[in-house]
């Protein structure tokens, strides 16, 4: 599990490199990152991975709100980072060689997978966003 940590902080900060991020969000980046593959990795043995990355990315949006206020920097910067870990890349790459292969039953398993996972992810972030602004509205 520490391997996974360290490798989904990698692969958040590098991308936030790719993204073009300031330099001094690119530990906090990472650190959503990794934050959200463990609240997946924990949850992924108990519920289904769509609900696991749903409550990741819950938890990817909270975090990135946080980071946004306290070094005023725009939410999207933390969120995207936050979550490419938590993107289902691999498993659409699949459904489409699969397509490709004529093996169509597998094909339209894994592509339905990828876009209930990528619908999690979306609600996920949209839920944070919205719980955000309830929190704020909530303390004036």
């Amino acid at each position: 599990m520490i391997v996974q940590l360290i490798t989904s902080f990698i692969a958040s900060a590098t991308f936030c490199i790719l993204f073009n991020t300031p330099r001094r969000t690119l530990f906090q980046c990472g650190l959503s990152g990794m934050l959200g593959w463990m609240v997946f990795l924990l949850l992924d043995s108990e519920w289904k991975s769509v609900v696991a990355t749903f409550f990741a990315t819950v938890i990817v949006g909270a975090v990135s709100q946080v980071f946004a206020r306290s070094f005023k920097m725009p939410v999207i910067i933390f969120s995207v980072g936050g979550i490419i870990p938590l993107v289902p890349g691999g498993l659409a790459y699949d459904a489409m060689r699969r397509f490709i292969e004529d093996d169509y039953t597998t094909a339209l398993q894994a592509a339905v997978q990828a876009f209930l996972l990528s619908g999690a992810i979306a609600t996920g972030l949209v839920l944070s966003e919205v719980l955000g602004q309830m929190f704020r509205r909530g303390k004036r």
